[in-house]
């Protein structure tokens, strides 16, 4: 498979064909596709969709994706939609990174899910995975008719080759592979670690600007789809899908990264987190986190999302009179939280790269003990340079419902709420 590029631009009518003369002119299905392909169409969603939401691809490949063994159950009980199997608790929970493991390990079997909601047979909910992994995925490859997945590498490079070509990932990047879309991830790190959400709703967008303007946040261009590249391989593979909830595998005598050619607007992509424009205060107050938006999956109900993307990258903090770091606060929406890279500025402790946070519904949250003491005597004639940091957060408008072996796990901190337990009483009446 050549080395990777990409098209630049979010949401795009693309075409690329790494054969030249492939792609047909004027039509999508001729009689006969050059080279003797196969022309197939990819929709992710309702034929019918306007314009402006409809997201389909034509591939021009060796082999259609029909052709493949029968499928049957298949193994991997870590990764399941069995969220909230006991009642759920407005307790705040916190995890420290998923070990790494120790048994030779790929991407589908270091899949583990942590909570979730809604489901895939309705269309509407996420489900919330990490990843632990130290094999690269030989012979095997993976696809998810449930859902789009946006995944989070924390640890290590991940190299996904897909049908519509190859996407080169690092920490502080993020891809988005669509829903049905096959791939293998290869590991040229080794050992590698993050996370990965699982989008039943409405595909992901670029958020609208409203008194933004025009620029700012993550900006189209800088999304990156890669140009067609495919293998001609023949041999015993192994097909695995995620439908319906539940994991099948099937054999299959071909790779089925055999796409020659492509043209559409439904692909892989890939973001440099990096590149968000940040935007803040330069008076006094913190704006809402919504200025904090890289994509959104949106709902029937204008500005609640079904899946929110928020980034807290390196910033500046200039506000007056004004406690900096992230306010306390309760939220109608729930919140699952990561950390790539460096520190979270709300938290002083215990907050480590490739651990994770759950605040559901309602749940009070915000800066622990030490964090409020010392942004509530800092010197405001000084801007904070928050420097070397990379934290994300999963917002969904229904309960996260965290998956028994989450709630359970070795490494959930089971005395997270401490964190608070340090906030004294300031409260003077006047006499």
């Amino acid at each position: 498979m050549a080395d990777s590029n990409y098209m630049s631009g979010f949401g795009n009518e693309f075409a690329t064909e790494a054969i030249p003369g492939t792609l047909p002119v004027g039509r999508n299905s001729p009689q006969k596709v050059a080279h003797g392909l196969y022309a197939e169409q990819l929709s992710g969603t309702a034929f019918t969709a306007p314009r402006g939401e409809n997201r389909r691809s034509w591939l021009y490949r060796i082999r259609p994706a029909a052709m493949h063994g029968r499928f049957e159950p298949f193994a991997q009980p870590r990764l399941h939609e069995r969220f909230g199997e006991a009642p759920v608790s407005p307790d705040q929970m916190r995890w420290d990174p998923l070990p790494l493991p120790e048994a030779p390990t790929d991407f589908v079997e270091g899949l583990y899910t942590v909570a979730g909601n809604g489901g895939s047979g309705l269309r509407t909910g996420v489900g919330i995975h990490l990843y632990a992994a130290n094999a690269t995925m030989r012979g095997r490859y993976f696809y998810s008719a449930d859902g789009e997945l946006l995944i989070v590498p924390q640890l290590g490079r991940l190299r996904i080759a897909t049908e519509l070509g190859v996407l080169e990932l690092e920490p502080q990047e993020i891809a988005v592979v669509p829903r049905g879309v096959r791939f293998r991830v290869e590991l040229p790190d080794g050992p590698s670690r993050g996370y990965v959400c699982e989008n039943y709703g409405t595909l992901l967008r670029l958020p609208d600007l409203g008194p933004i303007g025009a620029n700012g946040l993550a900006n189209p261009r800088d999304f990156l789809t890669p140009v067609a590249a495919y293998e001609d391989l023949e041999g015993s593979f192994e097909l695995i899908a995620k439908f319906d909830g539940h994991l099948w595998h099937a054999p299959i005598g071909h790779s089925p990264l055999d796409v020659v050619a492509w043209h559409g607007n439904y692909a892989p992509y890939k973001y440099d987190l990096r590149r968000f424009n940040t935007i803040g205060s330069i008076s006094f107050d913190h704006p809402d986190p919504s200025i904090f938006l890289v994509l959104t999956s949106p709902t029937e109900t204008p500005g609640v999302g079904n899946l929110d993307l928020a980034i807290f990258p390196p910033r500046w903090l200039v506000q007056q009179d004004t406690f900096r770091p992230p306010w306390f606060h309760r939220n109608v929406a729930s919140e699952f939280m990561g950390l790539v890279h460096g520190a979270y500025d709300a938290k002083a402790e215990g907050f480590a790269p490739g651990g994770c946070s759950l605040h559901n519904c309602m749940t009070g949250h915000g800066p622990d003990a030490a964090t409020f003491e010392k942004a509530s005597t800092a010197d405001l004639s000084k801007p904070d340079v928050i420097t070397d940091t990379m934290a994300f957060m999963f917002e969904t408008r229904l309960v996260l419902r965290p998956t028994r072996q989450a709630v359970e796990a070795a490494h959930r901190q089971r005395d997270y709420q401490a964190c608070w337990a340090g906030l004294r009483k300031h409260f003077t009446p006047p006499a």
